[in-house]
């Protein structure tokens, strides 16, 4: 087994690293460890926009990342430790999540701490969750890979992860938000994540004696960085994977009421109506022509509705007031 410990803290880097290292060792197990700045990391078949709190998340620079495997949305920063097990397919069972979480309860445990896998694939201390699993298969090995809320900042998860359902209609993943505590609480008051990591780390060699330390390459580190560019860092990855939905919200203005209904496919708008009781010496339907084909997201929006005269469509509006509606 390979223990590699990433160098970074960037969210695209480790969620990257991990598609990587799936290609770069196709048949040796690894565990790698990592913690990531304040990200959000949304599973693979989900609407990231029904997931996050965009203008939050945007305010407060938070990466929004889509990963590899399915399972819901997490919030990590610094005070978060992420685990993750590389490992032949065929060895263990995809539906087991035990066998890989046993060496997070035993240090656990031995800690003091009264940790145990609940359901399928949650950790939980006196009936709150503190990590979430998930797991995928390709080309042949398995990942599962896992987050421990260590010292992490709640209230920024909480306003992070706090989204309007009554915005979207998607047949996506949608995460259940559980209650979450902090594993600092449980453990001694000087406990850092670094010897969390450490902890983890002799816990895995102690049932690995084999098991040996490895650092990525400049060759490494090139080839992940060339797949965060083309791929993790992306729009059309984190924003226009998310499968097909309808987006609907209404506000009011001063010019008026407007609601604004949008069919989303892959990130971009195939139809558009709006509806409101504000009064307009232009026919809405030119304005709702014009929105077919964009993203759905709000800079490529403002680009488009800042060449328009809105008052023709609104009435007395300005432009942050109508891209409101579409937030």
């Amino acid at each position: 087994m390979l223990l590699i410990d990433s160098p970074s803290h960037n969210a695209y880097f480790n969620i990257a690293s991990e598609e990587y290292l799936l290609h770069r060792f196709p048949s040796e197990d690894i565990f790698l460890l990592y913690v990531n700045a304040p990200s959000i990391i949304v599973g693979k078949f989900q609407n990231t926009l029904a997931e996050i709190n965009l203008d939050y998340v945007k305010e407060k620079g938070i990466k929004v990342v889509r990963r590899m495997s399915g399972g819901g949305t997490v919030y990590h920063d610094l005070g978060n430790l992420n685990f993750s097990f590389h490992t032949l397919l065929g060895e263990k069972d995809f539906g087991d999540f035990s066998t890989f979480t046993q060496p997070v309860l035993h240090m656990l445990n031995n800690l003091g701490v009264p940790a145990e896998l609940k359901g399928r694939n949650d950790l939980l201390v006196e009936g709150k969750k503190f990590s979430g699993n998930a797991k995928l298969a390709r080309q042949g090995k398995m990942i599962q890979h896992g987050t421990i809320l260590f010292d992490s900042e709640m209230e920024v998860l909480g306003e992070a992860l706090k989204v309007n359902p009554l915005k979207f209609i998607d047949k996506a993943i949608k995460s259940t938000r559980a209650r979450v505590t902090n594993l600092s609480h449980y453990l001694p008051a000087d406990m850092t994540t670094q010897q969390l990591k450490e902890l983890l780390t002799c816990e895995i060699i102690k049932n690995n004696p084999t098991a040996e330390k490895y650092e990525l390459t400049s060759a490494d580190l090139e080839g992940i960085q060339k797949l965060m560019t083309e791929k993790y860092e992306t729009w059309e990855w984190n924003f226009g994977f998310s499968p097909k939905y309808n987006f609907t919200k209404a506000i009011k203005i001063p010019a008026g009421f407007i609601e604004v209904h949008l069919d989303v496919v892959q990130g971009t708008i195939e139809k558009a109506k709006i509806f409101g009781d504000f009064f307009a010496s232009e026919p809405i339907e030119k304005l709702e022509e014009q929105l077919l084909g964009q993203k759905h997201e709000i800079e490529s929006l403002e680009k488009l509705l800042s060449t328009l005269d809105l008052r023709s469509y609104f009435g007395k509006v300005t432009l942050e007031e109508v891209l409101e509606g579409f937030k």
